[in-house]
């Protein structure tokens, strides 16, 4: 075998993780630069392998985001743990479509065994279910999916075989602000906007319990699925879990669903498992292993508490699968066949982690979180609005005596020049009808230096 292309892979990898700590956070090519550079006709005849891996890496580098750097702070985007890294390494190289265990029978037990850590450290009742999927969107619709399949049924009807025409029509219940996958999930599944009733939150975007307790009296005799929430995007907020959970239950025919695609990695921190009260009285659960856990995209988990719902609604067969009778098939939990050997990445994560090294991870994102808080909100014009209670930092930049308009305006200037200036990334929200910076801390390599030096570029762009 010709193992240049591979030599040249390596070493371009190896050059680019090395740099990370200090490379500049942000792209330094715009669309017509990276055209100039990647575009242009398919060529007529081949290029030796480790030629084209080599201009790759070359031409893409001014176009490729440090989101795996320490540095980064936008959306809720972590890195890749040294474990996990090389692991998907080798995932790509034993290149297992994981759908059948007959495929991949190391792919159906480390999934197996990934199950059996995760339902533990999560405090998911035992015999709960799970799939990999690509990320959050696909989780919920997953999890989202076995609580259509259940309250149907429970109502008399097998959409599984009969489809939604004709179906009883199941209410949705989420807060005001459910995560945008959460309804795309939805939309996915025929259930369609119009199916949502939206229900008030407090000033931290948690579900009123009141609001929920009303919404169900309305919904009564009809199915319902409740969609909470453990970790606002903006905020970091959890919903009030138990009382969700509790109301549910009291309706009859109700399924709840947590979305937590950061937020239930709280779970591992003793410090920080409070927030999750309730949450192991749930039906289903979205997560993502490539926010806190920190391994390569795409690892997005769904798990389930009811399994034949779960099988039920992703399950299919045909007769030239050689199906196993004993062990598992890893398609049968996902909307996919064939697929990546997703976990792979995750087991070597948690092995290298542990128990503790996850829970010292969650925690260390929450300091600096609120050191991020404690030394911008310390200066002038500058305002933390929300309550950082995890990870999450809303931040407001204004002139003394500017109106919210010129506030907003304020703000994304400061949010640009921070994004071109390079020493850190973050985002930008509007959340309550105001435009906020949004800073995201969920790296297991960002250390309190680059807090430090980050909220000091942040304040350099607000006098500036």
């Amino acid at each position: 075998m010709d193992r240049s292309a591979l030599d040249a892979a390596y070493a371009a990898a190896v050059r680019y993780l090395q740099g990370l700590p200090e490379r500049p956070v942000g792209a330094s090519a715009d669309a017509a630069a990276m055209r100039a550079a990647l575009a242009g006709p398919l060529p007529d005849q081949g290029e030796p392998a480790a030629r084209v891996v080599e201009a790759l890496a070359r031409n893409a580098d001014p176009g490729i985001v440090a989101t795996g750097g320490p540095r980064f702070f936008g959306f809720v985007i972590g890195g890749s743990v040294p474990a996990a890294l090389a692991a998907d390494w080798l995932t790509s190289a034993w290149d297992q479509n994981a759908g059948l265990f007959v495929l991949s029978p190391a792919a159906a037990v480390v999934e197996e065994t990934v199950l059996g850590w995760l339902r533990e450290l999560f405090s998911l009742p035992e015999g709960t279910g799970m799939g990999f999927v690509t990320g959050g969107q696909m989780a919920n619709t997953t999890c989202l999916a076995a609580a259509r399949q259940a309250v149907l049924a429970r109502s008399g009807w097998d959409v599984a075989a009969e489809g939604l025409n004709g179906a009883p029509r199941i209410v949705v219940l989420a807060g005001d602000e459910a995560h945008v996958t959460v309804h795309g999930a939805l939309r996915l599944l025929g259930l369609g906007d119009a199916s949502v009733a939206e229900l008030k939150s407090d000033g931290q975007g948690r579900m009123l319990p009141d609001a929920l307790r009303d919404a169900l009296r309305s919904a009564e005799g009809a199915p319902v699925i409740v969609c909470a929430q453990a970790g606002n995007v903006n905020t970091g907020s959890f919903d009030p879990l138990r009382d969700i959970t509790r109301l549910a239950r009291a309706h009859g025919n109700a399924w709840v669903h947590v979305d937590g695609a950061f937020g239930l990695w709280a779970a591992a921190s003793a410090r920080f498992r409070h927030l999750l009260e309730g949450v192991s009285a749930a039906d289903s659960w979205a997560t993502d292993a490539h926010k806190w856990l920190n391994v390569p995209y795409d690892s997005g988990l769904a798990f389930v508490r009811d399994t034949a719902a779960h099988r039920a609604a992703m399950a299919r067969t045909a007769a030239y699968l050689q199906r196993s009778s004993t062990d598992r098939d890893n398609y049968e939990w996902t909307p996919e066949f064939s697929r990546r050997a997703r976990g792979f990445t995750v087991y070597a994560a948690l092995r290298s982690l542990g128990r503790a090294g996850i829970a010292a991870l969650v925690e260390r994102c929450c300091e600096h979180a609120r050191l991020f808080a404690e030394r911008l909100s310390a200066a002038p014009g500058v305002t933390v609005v929300n309550e950082v209670v995890l990870n999450q930092v809303l931040v407001r930049f204004e002139h003394p005596g500017s109106s919210v308009e010129e506030g907003d305006g304020w703000t994304r200037q400061v949010i640009s020049r921070v994004q071109s200036d390079g020493t850190c990334w973050l985002s930008g929200t509007v959340w309550h009808g105001r435009t906020l910076m949004r800073i995201s801390v969920c790296n297991w390599s960002t250390a309190r230096e680059d807090v430090e030096r980050s909220a000091a570029a942040i304040l350099a762009a607000h006098r500036a």
